[in-house]
């Protein structure tokens, strides 16, 4: 059968409309990969630069020649944020040909939610890279599971130890008050436990105040919260939820430099429009990645200049949520290429071979100079016990009209975070009636 690549489609590709599931057709040798998205619907600010993202690197493999000469076929699934279509694409998408899915980044919480039991029996690995089951982290009850390079339990850490930075230390939170707004779903919910530790341990007080899906009415929250005079206020929002917080704190007359948000409350789509009003918000980012590549030089050469870039608008590459879209697109590309590695250099890998190299990543700094994520994260190394890796992260700051960089690098606390991992796996296995895996030998 003639091999069908992005050149010979790559008309087909400018003019498809970026709402339509878009794909490339899979023959014997590709690898396919699925592309869960959500362009439509409250999210879709950050969800559009998000799937542009992780379709622009898969472009990019395949016009580099692909993985040892495999070629990546791939599939958009919309699923507007909602868990029942989110699900429906999980189950359309599971076996396509030629190799299943090579793994689901589901871009949502309550998605992995609901098909996190599913994936063990469909052997379909379960890829969420700054989000989902915080207690994932431990392969030995989530084999199927990859929370990579951080989780919300991560994010609320690295918050907290910034805070603490500000105040003179981590004994100067005693007394202190920490608010934490959060969108009323399982994502918001996400980061209490690990906030409820540090509240325990540090001696502040935390506060949670629950916002209704989608976000847009947040008065009564902020007259709470300027009866309450919170010392900090941590932001679990996405979407539209984002700029209405921030228009809400400057009503109610909160400083914005006081505010913390989770990284999918800060991308460029979510304060440019308020330019002043966010001024000083503070946000944390999963390593690097408010900052530029090669790879992005690579991407314009290989892919736009050709004019076969998602971003048909011409806004959202450069942007955090595009590039972050491209991470865990990289993840992925990174994972099979190392199931190669142990199973067959120039083959199309099975969704059990691509698990493998997702519990077995090993990004040097040579590994991703070389794929032109050199700038833009640090090493990373994944293990059976260990489904995270390395979770460093950085604070960024708006200044008005751009995201810039603080220069300190976090990593969570692992005397807070791997009693809390431990236990919540624990607890999820004797739930579910699991065995662990026995990552020992």
């Amino acid at each position: 059968m003639k091999r069908i690549t992005v050149k010979h489609i790559a008309a087909t590709i400018v003019a498809a409309s970026a709402l339509g599931a878009m794909s490339l057709p899979a023959v014997a040798d590709d690898q396919f990969v699925p592309l869960l998205a959500y362009r439509t619907g409250s999210f879709a600010p950050l969800g559009i630069p998000w799937a542009d993202g992780k379709m622009d690197y898969l472009k990019l493999v395949n016009a580099r020649g692909g993985v040892n000469g495999v070629k990546i076929t791939y599939e958009e699934c919309e699923t507007s944020y909602a868990t029942d279509r989110g699900v429906e694409c999980y189950e359309r998408l599971k076996g396509h040909a030629p190799t299943g899915a090579s793994a689901f980044d589901p871009q949502s919480t309550g998605i992995t939610f609901a098909v996190s039991d599913k994936a063990p029996g469909d052997k379909e690995s379960i890829l969420t890279v700054g989000y989902g089951l915080s207690q994932s982290t431990d392969g030995s009850v989530f084999p199927w599971n990859f929370p990579l390079l951080g989780t919300y339990w991560t994010a609320a850490d690295v918050m907290i130890q910034d805070i603490a930075k500000r105040e003179g230390g981590m004994d100067k939170l005693k007394g202190k008050k920490i608010a934490l707004v959060y969108h009323d779903s399982p994502y918001g919910k996400e980061p209490i436990a690990l906030l409820q530790e540090r509240a325990k341990k540090e001696g502040f007080e935390l506060l949670l105040y629950p916002v209704t899906a989608p976000g847009v009415e947040q008065k009564s929250t902020w007259l709470q919260i300027r009866q309450s005079k919170p010392n900090y206020v941590l932001l679990w929002s996405a979407g539209i939820m984002t700029p209405t917080a921030l228009r809400e704190a400057q009503a109610t007359g909160y400083p914005r430099d006081k505010m913390y948000g989770i990284w999918w409350a800060a991308s460029e789509g979510d304060v440019k429009d308020l330019g002043a009003v966010a001024k000083g918000y503070n946000a944390v980012t999963i390593h690097n990645t408010a900052g530029r590549g090669k790879v992005h030089d690579e991407l314009k050469t290989l892919v736009y200049d050709k004019g076969q870039g998602s971003d048909t608008n011409g806004t959202t590459v450069g942007t955090i949520a595009h590039t972050r879209g491209m991470v865990i697109s990289m993840l992925t590309v990174e994972a099979i290429r190392t199931a190669q590695e142990k199973f067959g250099k120039g083959k199309s890998m099975t969704t059990e071979q691509v698990r493998w190299g997702l519990e077995n990543l090993n990004l040097t700094q040579e590994r991703l100079n070389e794929i032109g994520f050199g700038e833009l994260m640090r090493p990373v190394k994944t293990s059976c016990s260990n489904h995270t890796g390395d979770d460093w992260a950085r604070i960024i700051q708006w200044d008005g009209s751009k995201f810039e960089i603080k220069p300190d690098w976090y990593r969570s606390d692992a005397s807070i975070i791997t009693p809390l991992v431990k236990d919540a796996a624990a607890k999820y296995a004797k739930d579910k009636n699991l065995t662990p895996v026995n990552c020992e030998g």
